[in-house]
């Protein structure tokens, strides 16, 4: 059989499609196309319209620092002393991939280096996905973590 004819033909696969199957097919992708969207604005930006974070801080070392406070974004409001700062860093921080939740990997090799008795909880809901980190400083990677988090957790002293 010639090339020309192979192309013209139909695959095997869709062969075996049935009207029916066909009908299911589509009612598939139109119901999964929404899914694939949720949370996305008209222009295609991630909506915050599901962040809503608890964030529980002492230890700090500054005046007005440690608390209960809340953040919500879109739009940023809650209890939170910068929440449009905070709001503006998670946004950063998701634009460049990064898990700013995540803890420390096991095997990382940290600084042994004391960042003061600071400590921090965050639970919530960032993005749509449950949040219940602790933080601390009580090494390099720790510190560098909770700084990568500045200005939803405080700066410390």
């Amino acid at each position: 059989m010639s090339h020309a004819s192979r192309a013209s033909r139909p695959s095997r696969t869709a062969r075996r499609l049935t009207p029916a199957a066909l009908v299911a097919l589509v009612a598939v992708t139109a119901l999964a196309a929404p899914a694939a969207g949720a949370g996305m604005s008209a222009d295609g930006a991630r909506s915050h319209a599901r962040t809503q974070l608890t964030i529980t801080v002492s230890g700090s070392g500054h005046a007005g620092a440690d608390g209960v406070f809340r953040l919500r974004c879109a739009p940023p409001g809650g209890s939170h002393p910068a929440a449009r700062a905070a709001c503006e860093r998670l946004d950063e921080l998701a634009s460049r991939g990064a898990a700013p939740f995540a803890p420390v990997a096991r095997d990382a090799l940290c600084t042994m280096q004391f960042g003061g008795p600071a400590t921090a909880r965050i639970t919530g809901t960032w993005r749509g996905r449950g949040v219940d980190a602790a933080f601390d400083r009580s090494d390099g990677c720790e510190i560098a973590r909770w700084n990568t988090l500045r200005p939803v957790l405080p700066e410390v002293g």
